[in-house]
């Protein structure tokens, strides 16, 4: 396949770094104080070890360190960081350090750059998972004052829906809501209010125990669910969104875990595959973002093996009632960025349960070279298979135009 061939990209896995002003300008007057604001500020320490991140900010004002932009919310102080917005910059210097806004790539936080950037990468559309809420609104889950965060959810939602999402988007950039993760009669409240404005997608944790939540095995989350169900809502779940990256020891460089950042997304598929859901929630699909899928076909020939051959006390065997590797195929997505061994086991994946994505602006990324690596990566591939994979199938599952363009429900 020549470059000039390579369909225009639909990315399910991009990310938006939150304007400064997001819940300042959307909180109820007597919040702005206790809501998520912006504080410049040094750094006194920052670590990233064992999969855990460690930042202690310095006293505003000083200049006892770097400086940064730090988000303030109750007893939270997260820096932004380079690893936020990483594109434009070399490799050698993409560097665990506080950076302010001014020295991101405006396309991180700004409708119009963002939009520029694309064409720059050959992207036509994008979904953005958020970087202060962490990845499914966790952020929020955390904090103390529930009433508070629910606000700070709604309005993080309405910022996405009308702003980073709106008009000026011109339908290129496709909404993901966050739900208030810790009641899912809420949740399934905020499922439908945005379904109602045209969102087909919402941020979910992939091990929700390991923020302290119910697991999926479990009633509590049917609620959610049915909405999900109802609405054609896509729970859509981001490596890292249950606070935990993988590891192996509390003293792992991060080059350990940013090796095996696909194992939480195999833990939650088998959680999925072996849940009941699927059956209970005919309608409901799950996709992974930057989970890849060079793993999935030995997870599913395991699966089915013990679907099999463990039925007397597996504990699955009368609520599961196909072999896994058949209920994935209706309802579970991967997706992927550089994964040349995936593409190799197509066929037993699934041509129409693979994503394409561009992790932009993170360090990962391929920007702005998306196009070429699709090539290197997918040019052996028919040219219909191609356009499945890129944004064919991105287009069936958020419920796109044929253009492949969101419109806000009127």
């Amino acid at each position: 396949m020549e470059t000039t061939q390579f369909p225009l990209i639909i990315s399910v896995d991009d990310h938006t770094v939150e304007p400064a002003t997001v819940w300042q300008d959307r909180l109820p007057r007597k919040y702005l104080d206790e809501g998520p604001r912006i504080v410049r500020a040094p750094v006194k320490e920052m670590t990233f070890l064992g999969g855990r991140f460690r930042p202690v900010m310095g006293e505003p004002g000083s200049t006892d360190g770097p400086l940064g932009d730090w988000w303030v919310y109750g007893d939270l102080r997260r820096p932004l960081t380079r690893l936020d917005t990483a594109v434009g910059y070399d490799r050698e210097e993409v560097k665990l350090e506080v950076i302010t806004y001014e020295q991101m790539r405006p396309g991180s936080y700004d409708v119009t750059a963002r939009l520029a950037d694309m064409d720059v990468n050959h992207v036509q559309s994008a979904v953005c998972f958020p970087t202060f809420p962490r990845f499914c609104g966790q952020t929020f889950s955390e904090a103390a004052d529930r009433d508070l965060a629910l606000l700070c959810v709604r309005a993080y939602n309405d910022w996405m829906m009308e702003e980073w999402c709106g008009r000026e988007a011109q339908g290129r950039l496709i909404p993901l809501p966050l739900i208030p993760l810790w009641d899912a009669g809420l949740a399934a409240a905020e499922v439908r209010r945005n379904a109602a404005r045209g969102a087909r997608a919402v941020a979910f944790s992939e091990i929700p125990p390991h923020l302290g939540l119910p697991s999926i095995h479990g009633d509590d989350w049917d609620p959610f669910l049915a909405a999900c169900d109802e609405t054609g809502t896509v729970v859509a779940m981001h490596i890292g969104s249950s606070s935990r990256m993988p590891s192996t020891s509390a003293d792992a460089p991060p080059a350990v875990g940013s090796t095996i950042t696909f194992a939480n997304c195999c833990f939650s598929m088998v959680d999925w595959l072996m849940s009941g859901k699927f059956e209970r929630f005919p309608n409901l699909k799950v996709m992974y973002a930057e989970g890849q899928i060079g793993w999935i076909p030995y997870i599913l020939e395991r699966a089915d093996v013990v679907w099999e051959e463990n039925r007397g006390w597996g504990g699955v065997a009368d609520k599961v009632t196909r072999p896994p590797s058949e209920t994935f195929a209706g309802h579970v997505f991967g997706c992927f960025f550089d994964d040349a061994f995936g593409l190799k086991s197509l066929d037993s994946i699934g041509v129409g349960n693979v994503l394409y994505e561009t992790d932009y602006p993170h360090s990962d990324s391929t920007w702005p070279k998306s196009r070429e690596v699709g090539v290197a990566q997918m040019g052996h591939l028919p040219a219909d298979v191609v356009e499945r994979i890129v944004r064919g199938n991105a287009i069936d599952l958020l419920g796109l135009t044929p253009d492949g363009l969101w419109k806000a429900a009127t």
